[in-house]
C-alpha cells in the first residue's frame, strides 16, 4: 500500500470505485431483464447499487466518526438488500447463475471494503 495519495474526493475512496463498478455491472446486468420487472426488481436492483455508492458519498463528507459510520452502515445494509435480490433474480431464471456469482462476489468485494472504510474512520477519528 504504497499510495501515499490524498484523498480529496469521495471518487478517491476504493470504497467508491469497487461500488461505482458494482453499480456499472447492475445497470447492465438489469437490461436484460424482462420490461414487466422494470419498474419491480430492475428498479429496486438500481436503487440498492445506487445507495451504495451515495451513501459512501454522503459518509465521506460528514465530520464526526458517528455521522461517518452511519452512512457507510446503510451501504452496508444496501448491499445486502442487493445479494438478496440478485439470488432472487438467479432462482426465477433472469440471470445465469456465472453472471450472478460474478456480480455477487463484487458486492462481498465492495461489503468487506465498507467494513475497513468504518473501521479505518475510528482509527482517524481517535487519532
Amino acid at each position: 500500500m504504497g499510495d501515499t495519495k490524498k484523498i480529496k474526493s469521495f471518487t478517491d475512496l476504493i470504497a467508491w470505485k469497487e461500488g461505482h463498478n458494482l453499480v456499472l455491472k447492475i445497470y447492465e446486468l438489469t437490461k436484460l431483464f424482462p420490461k414487466e420487472e422494470l419498474f419491480g426488481l430492475v428498479g429496486q436492483m438500481r436503487r440498492c447499487a445506487v445507495s451504495i455508492t451515495s451513501n459512501i458519498a454522503e459518509g465521506f463528507s460528514r465530520h464526526s466518526y458517528n455521522d461517518k459510520a452511519h452512512f457507510y452502515s446503510i451501504s452496508l445494509g444496501s448491499i445486502t438488500e442487493l445479494q438478496n435480490q440478485l439470488i432472487i433474480a438467479r432462482d426465477i431464471k433472469y440471470i445465469e447463475k456465472s453472471i450472478c456469482n460474478d456480480v455477487y462476489e463484487q458486492s462481498i468485494k465492495v461489503h468487506k471494503i465498507i467494513n475497513g472504510l468504518i473501521k479505518n474512520s475510528r482509527i482517524i477519528h481517535n487519532s
